[in-house]
């Protein structure tokens, strides 16, 4: 892998009696796209949720840009450069595509931006967003009268918008059209190309196969395997573990 733009270490988070990670120790390369895959409850999304704050660690550390922390919360998941998208989509329903993405990049608070007059710099950027996300012709309306499809892809040029340096998508291909899903694609390689690092979470072992330059295998918490795809997913415990084989 390339060089190292994300650590974690011995991560650890339970719930009473559960662990959901389990001392888990991974880096995360700049300029590539990491798969993380696993059965359903094996620590997925737990992960997402404790690099971006949103969980408290019970134990262990993440290292951002050789940042050493013990403590993640979510508002100063953005000044380390991490961003992510959801499961369950998050937009701003009553506002318009538009003003969705301008929230962002103005960097302001909703209703402060609201009201704010917007330079022409952020208005051409939002723009330029919206094009590469095929959604420009839909700018002008309520986030609430979108398609799910095109939901997930308004998510996603939000979180473009952030200038993250470490991008965690969260099955972001789930439910989407076969056009769609190329949308996708073309947007974690070309923020792969730019030096990101970008965390994929997804179901599909193809589009795992053909997108991530290393895989990431959990199983209930802890590091089952990780590795280049072609021989990770040949693996038989993961397999077992993941395919039910």
């Amino acid at each position: 892998m390339e060089e190292n733009i994300l650590e974690i270490k011995r991560l650890t988070k339970h719930f009473g009696g559960v662990h959901a990670v389990q001392n888990l120790s991974v880096v995360f390369a700049r300029g590539a796209i990491t798969g993380i895959i696993g059965p359903n409850g094996s620590g997925k999304t737990t992960l997402v949720n404790l690099l971006t704050g949103m969980l408290p660690m019970d134990g262990g550390v993440i290292v951002s840009d050789g940042a050493t922390l013990r403590r993640m919360r979510a508002h100063e998941a953005r000044f380390y450069g991490i961003t992510r998208t959801f499961q369950n989509i998050r937009l701003f329903e009553q506002m318009t595509v538009l003003d969705n993405l301008l929230v962002v990049l103005t960097e302001r608070r909703v209703f402060a931006s609201l009201f704010e007059r917007h330079g022409a710099y952020h208005l051409k950027k939002a723009e330029a967003l919206l094009r590469q996300v095929g959604l420009w012709e839909k700018h002008n309306e309520l986030a609430l009268h979108l398609s799910y499809g095109q939901r997930k892809l308004l998510e996603i040029a939000r979180a473009i918008g952030t200038d993250a340096r470490v991008f965690l998508f969260d099955e972001p291909f789930a439910g989407l059209f076969p056009e769609m899903r190329e949308i996708v694609k073309r947007q974690l390689e070309a923020l792969r190309e730019q030096g990101a690092a970008v965390l994929l979470i997804e179901h599909n072992t193809e589009l795992i196969r053909q997108l991530s330059d290393y895989v990431v295998v959990l199983d209930s918490g802890k590091l089952l395997a990780e590795g280049k795809p072609e021989s990770v997913l040949r693996r038989r415990d993961v397999l077992e573990a993941y395919l039910g084989e």
